[in-house]
């Protein structure tokens, strides 16, 4: 039956809404077409940003700043109990999605699903935002040009949900 459901609801939604559309005298193909051209807009006026970020955590990676960092702080990391493997992740993770989700993938991968890393990495991957990432998205949209206190704030989640995670992955795990 969960199945049947999950293989419907999308068809079930994608029809539903034109017809609720259609029902309320709603020029629904208009809409749709008003909508992508905003979206469109959109797109060009956060692509610098997101482009921007991107190569930025390319050269992050590929440099080897990112694993030259991750070694300076490993002594005060490893006093709290998170793994250095760990650490490439915490620190790209507030940069970059992807970046992350692939630094997660090669540790589940390489320590297994069942290791205390890999479950550290999911924890830590699920618990933490990518923070600059929308900071530079989403306030770059909108035009946002002071983000000071949106910046400390972020940051200041992402060390938390670090130390939560690691915290609470030891508890649990």
């Amino acid at each position: 039956m969960l199945k049947i459901i999950s293989e419907l609801i999308i068809p079930v939604v994608l029809l539903i809404i034109p017809l609720y559309g259609l029902i309320k005298h709603v020029k629904v193909y208009e809409v749709f077409v008003d909508g992508a051209k905003d979206g469109i807009n959109t797109m060009t006026k956060i692509f610098p940003a997101l482009l921007a970020m991107l190569v930025a955590v390319g050269v992050l990676r590929s440099s080897g700043a990112l694993d030259g960092f991750a070694k300076l702080i490993e002594p005060f990391t490893s006093r709290i109990g998170m793994p250095s493997e760990v650490i490439p992740l915490a620190l790209i993770r507030p940069l970059s999605g992807s970046g992350a989700l692939g630094i997660a993938t090669e540790l589940i991968k390489s320590k297994g699903p069942d290791s205390f890393t890999a479950k550290l990495a999911s924890v830590m991957y699920g618990s933490t935002e990518t923070t600059f990432y929308v900071l530079a998205v989403y306030f770059g949209s909108v035009g946002v040009k002071k983000m000071r206190h949106s910046i400390i704030a972020g940051i200041a989640a992402d060390i938390i949900a670090i130390l939560s995670s690691v915290f609470y992955s030891r508890l649990f795990f």
